[in-house]
């Protein structure tokens, strides 16, 4: 067995565990092999250019910065927005407070005040009023609401941004949209980028999830805070050279996979009709996520079961997060369907 097929043969018929597990097609690959490529330090790469500049004009900004994460891409976003000893307003269980390593708080010295969501995941207005400080030098100076959308797959109406917003925009607070997956919501809601992205000042996409690159985020705004967080992204360490490569696949991604994310989305109401039906457990989904928490708990006794059918699920307990992707095919998802029908009888 040559070295190339060991490691195609280490790959899962179907992984659930993340939409990150997507891996570029023939027609990807091949965009990112004749992509004309610069240095970006110097802002001389003509793809990285019009793939910014792309992403901004379809939200509605004035200009975009290509960043190699997601997370990167957010920290740089808050520290463009808030000082040392400002505070920022999220979500409890918002990425940027849960799942980034308090970056905000470890590197930028700025706080993160984490209010309630709602069970669709959005933010009341009431509980960003009543978190806002009154302007008193034992508190932190309130700067910053930080949205997100999707949320645990779920995508907030647009009524519930534009009403958070506009609580926000009234107390003179900044707004970050974490848009890790934005054409999820877009698609879900059935609006136009723009729409959505009116709701924030800046705007986080990312391009590895549903969207299928390798990696990449672009972060949306003004010019003036763009420049912002291009420093900050050197601070950072984020700055890159021939990153063109990389943001072909985007410009790919952009064409050619934002249409077909409702394919994900159709897949995982598909699935989750199919769990309820078993009556095995709990069943929650929105967008292209199922969530499934077992009766009998014997989620470690499912993993090792599904990995005979060639199906990987992540190891979250009690609710297992199962992720719909370009790379689940019909086919794969009747094997995870198989599985769990063998495993439960």
């Amino acid at each position: 067995m040559n070295k190339h097929n060991a490691i195609r043969n280490q790959t899962w018929e179907c992984d659930l565990r993340s939409d990150t597990f997507t891996s570029p097609d023939e027609g990807m690959r091949e965009a990112m092999a004749t992509a004309v490529v610069g240095d970006d330090v110097y802002g001389e790469d003509p793809t990285v250019n019009l793939l910014e500049k792309r992403l901004a004009s379809l939200l509605g900004k004035e200009d975009g910065a290509f960043f190699p994460s997601g997370t990167q891409s957010n920290l740089s976003a808050v520290m463009a927005h808030c000082g040392r000893g400002e505070e920022i307003i999220v979500g409890k269980n918002y990425h940027v407070y849960w799942d980034e390593a308090s970056g905000a708080s470890v590197l930028a010295g700025i706080s993160l005040w984490p209010v309630e969501t709602e069970i669709d995941g959005s933010i009341s207005p009431v509980s960003v009023e009543g978190a806002i400080k009154v302007d008193d030098p034992h508190h932190a100076s309130s700067r910053l609401l930080c949205l997100e959308n999707t949320v645990g797959g779920k995508a907030v109406s647009l009524d519930k941004m534009k009403d958070v917003s506009k609580t926000a925009r009234k107390n003179n607070l900044s707004i970050h949209l974490d848009g890790a997956r934005f054409f999820n919501a877009v698609t879900a809601l059935n609006c136009k980028p723009e729409e959505l992205a009116n709701c924030a000042d800046s705007v986080s996409v990312c391009l590895s999830k549903g969207l299928g690159t390798p990696l990449g985020t672009v972060l949306v705004g003004s010019s003036k805070f763009i420049r912002k967080a291009r420093r900050n992204r050197k601070i950072l360490g984020g700055s890159m050279r021939q990153v063109g490569i990389v943001a072909a696949a985007g410009h790919y991604a952009l064409d050619n996979n934002i249409s077909r994310l409702v394919e994900d989305h159709n897949r995982a109401k598909f699935f989750a009709n199919e769990l309820r039906e078993m009556n095995i457990g709990h069943v929650d989904s929105g967008t292209n996520m199922v969530f499934f928490t077992p009766k009998d708990g014997h989620a470690d006794n499912l993993r090792l079961h599904l990995e005979k059918y060639g199906v990987k699920i992540g190891d979250q307990n009690p609710s297992i997060r199962m992720v719909l992707h370009r790379d689940v095919s019909d086919e794969g998802l009747d094997k995870a369907i198989a599985g769990f029908k063998s495993f439960y009888q």
